[in-house]
């Protein structure tokens, strides 16, 4: 390592060993990008050939990826896109419930952890080279300047996603009492269920969109003739808040017992108003503990300054008096 390091140093200065370790970090992804955009051959194509058929059913034919999908991102599918179905159902799902549902989602998602990486990997190096001093930084400020801006670049889509999805389910846990309240009323009234679900989505959209979308998306599936039950549980795995899974099992459980819509919306309306207070009761009785630090800081020492301060400065006065008068 140290004659490696010596070699360098001479051919290329004080730079060399990092200007020869990104040389070749540049060589290997050349290198590796004609492999990850090479399409690979589908089994199941080869299975055709040799069974001499031309095509076989959807259900039978297992492929992760959507071919009718938008063409220029599909030619690097095997680079943007998981390549275990597990994993992109996942990332799928967590896209979801961030409110993300366009066909191209899952790849815009790792071809924003790509180039931003990227990026910032050029950008740290860039800095380092040119407005750094290489020759007397350390190794561990070396390895902060080049590698930190291309880990926060990757990291960000992902920290994006998951800030969003909070935000979103907090929106969809404050507006689901209200939207309960709205539907009790609109069954009451003598509306259907579906009918109920289309008005509470257009009259949340001022207050919650994310609540009012996903009441939307489940109307226009169930116009579309897919089963309301599958409908519903849909809608609680896209939100991920644990209100709205429950009110899919009301649900599901009043169609298949036969029991009023009216009734078990009551009851659980009822529940949610009360949760909601809950909440709000325990947000208040937390504040004081969260206060106290931000008093104490805050008000302690400008008490301090007032109360001691003019003492300090009386000593300070009467020392100086006190060896005035000695000499």
């Amino acid at each position: 390592m140290q004659a490696f390091t010596a070699f360098a140093v001479n051919m290329f200065g004080p730079a060399g060993p990092m200007m020869i370790i990104a040389g070749l970090g540049v060589m290997l992804l050349l290198l590796a990008i004609p492999m990850f955009f090479a399409s690979r051959s589908n089994p199941m194509d080869r299975l055709d050939a040799h069974a001499g058929r031309k095509a076989l059913d959807d259900e039978t034919r297992a492929v992760l990826r959507d071919k009718k999908k938008n063409e220029k991102l599909n030619k690097y599918a095997q680079f943007l896109e998981p390549q275990d179905a597990k994993e992109l159902s996942d990332v799928r799902l967590k896209l979801l419930q961030a409110g993300y549902r366009t066909k191209d989602a899952v790849q815009l998602y790792y071809f924003s952890q790509f180039a931003l990486g990227i990026g910032g990997l050029v950008i740290g190096v860039a800095y380092f080279m040119f407005v750094l001093d290489p020759a007397q930084a350390t190794t561990q400020q070396t390895v902060m300047y080049t590698m930190g801006p291309g880990a926060a670049g990757y990291l960000f889509p992902k920290y994006w996603i998951t800030k969003r999805v909070q935000t979103r389910q907090e929106e969809i846990e404050s507006g689901f009492p209200d939207s309960l309240d709205m539907m009790l009323v609109c069954v009451e009234a003598g509306q259907s269920m579906d009918q109920s679900i289309v008005r509470v989505s257009n009259e949340l959209r001022a207050s919650y969109p994310s609540l009012a979308d996903e009441f939307e998306l489940v109307s226009h599936e169930m116009k579309a003739g897919k089963d309301k039950s599958v409908v519903l549980n849909d809608m609680g795995e896209r939100c991920g808040v644990q209100d709205v899974m429950s009110f899919v099992t009301v649900l599901n459980q009043s169609q298949s017992f036969g029991t009023p819509i009216s009734d078990a919306l009551r009851v659980y309306a009822a529940e949610m108003r009360d949760k909601r207070v809950m909440r709000a009761e325990e947000k208040a009785n937390k504040l004081p503990t969260k206060m106290t630090l931000t008093t104490m800081m805050l008000t302690v020492p400008p008490l301090l300054i007032i109360l001691v301060g003019p003492s300090v400065v009386g000593i300070q006065k009467l020392g100086s008096l006190g060896s005035s008068v000695g000499q």
